[in-house]
This record gives structure tokens, C-alpha cells and sequence, in this order.
């Protein structure tokens, strides 16, 4: 009988190399994250919603702050979610890292120390409209993005933690026939693993009992 094996792609494409609609921006000092490096989040919001120095400057004279404070960086995310379609990212670093587009406090263990804001993913409402067309950005386009931006952290979280793979069919006799990689998650059921297996090749069984088989393998690292 026939036997498929699971192996860990190592040689995955990242999924920031698609054409995506959302650009992530980011803070870290150890892992590269995304598209755009933030040097200063404050300096970067500043560049990015078109103000200058001068003019932050008189609204944290107007509130009583410092220039780089919390209160400032607060003043600005709001215009920039104002005039961009955007998502907050943040990083849990326990073990292995993890990124969402929701806090982490209060659903991982020692999210308190191991994890916190570490950018944005974001899309320009002139690239909205390209995409989806229209003259104005609809909460119906909104939502569309917004979730196209959830599922492509989603991927991107799996790629950088190594959960990317492929499979090889074997005869008995370890004959190669078929194989195929790029399957993003460790879900068979969604990541499009199915689409790719020669049924015939493991005997005509059910989309269950091939599920079954890929669950039942050892991943091959």
C-alpha cells in the first residue's frame, strides 16, 4: 500500500513576497517582521500622516506632554486610523513568537512580560479603492480589507514559525511518485493540501480518511 509522508518546507516562500494588500510596520530589534522598519513610532506616525515636527510640536504644547510620549503616540494613531484601513500588531515572544493583530494580555501565559505592540499592518484607502473599485472606502470595502489583513498575519505567523509543509507519496518499496510543498498551517483540512494529493495514488480513500493518514505521520523536519 501506498504511504504519504508530512515534511516541514524549509525552503517556504515568505508570504510578504505576494502581492498583498496590507504593508506591515514594525518595531523589533531582533526579528524582521515586515515591509517597513520603525525607527521611532512616533517619528514614523508623524512622517506617515503627512504632519511635521513643528505642528506635533504645538499639540503637545496645547496637552501639557513631552514630544515622544504616550499621549502623542495616542493623538497619532488615531488620525493615522483616520486616514489609513489599519490593524495594531502585536508580538508574544515565549519559546516560540507569535503575531496578532490582538493583545495577547489576558490568552498567553506571561503575555504580561513576553509580549506587547510591535506595529502596524496597514493599507492606503486609494489602494482599496484600486482593488475593489468605487470613489469613497464603504465599511462593506473597510471589513474586506480588514480581514484580508487578518488572514494575511495569519499566514505570515505560520511562515515564521516553520508551520509550512509539503508531502511525498511512496510506493512500498520507498518509490517516490508524487510530493508537493507550500502548505501554510498545520490544518489539513484548510490549508490546501487536499487539492494537491492524487487520491488514486493512496487507493481512492475519502477526504477523512486522508486527513486521518496526514495527521497520523510523523512530520519530517
Amino acid at each position: 500500500m501506498n504511504k504519504v509522508r508530512v515534511i516541514q518546507d524549509n525552503n517556504a516562500e515568505s508570504p510578504r513576497e505576494w502581492d498583498n494588500i496590507g504593508t506591515i510596520a514594525y518595531k523589533h530589534r531582533n526579528y524582521t517582521l515586515g515591509e517597513e522598519e520603525i525607527s521611532d513610532p512616533i517619528d514614523w506616525l508623524v512622517d506617515k500622516i503627512g504632519y511635521t515636527e513643528e505642528g506635533v510640536g504645538r499639540i503637545a504644547e496645547k496637552l501639557g506632554v513631552n514630544y515622544y510620549s504616550n499621549e502623542i503616540k495616542n493623538h497619532l494613531e488615531g488620525i493615522f486610523e483616520k486616514k489609513f484601513i489599519t490593524l495594531t500588531l502585536y508580538l508574544y515572544d515565549h519559546s516560540e513568537i507569535s503575531l496578532s493583530t490582538r493583545s495577547f494580555i489576558g490568552r498567553a501565559q506571561h503575555a504580561e512580560w513576553d509580549s506587547g505592540q510591535v506595529g502596524y499592518i496597514y493599507c492606503s484607502k486609494e489602494k482599496a479603492l484600486k482593488e475593489y473599485g468605487g470613489k469613497v472606502v464603504t465599511a462593506k470595502v473597510k471589513q474586506k480589507v480588514l480581514g484580508y489583513m487578518e488572514g494575511e498575519i495569519k499566514i505570515f505567523n505560520q511562515y515564521i514559525n516553520g508551520n509550512v509543509y509539503g508531502f511525498i507519496i511512496e510506493d512500498e518499496e520507498e518509490n517516490h511518485l508524487d510530493s508537493c510543498y507550500g502548505f501554510y498551517g498545520r490544518d489539513f483540512k484548510t490549508n490546501g493540501i487536499l487539492d494537491y494529493i492524487d487520491n488514486s495514488q493512496l487507493g481512492n480513500k475519502s477526504e477523512e480518511e486522508i486527513i486521518a493518514m496526514l495527521e497520523e505521520a510523523e512530520i519530517e523536519y
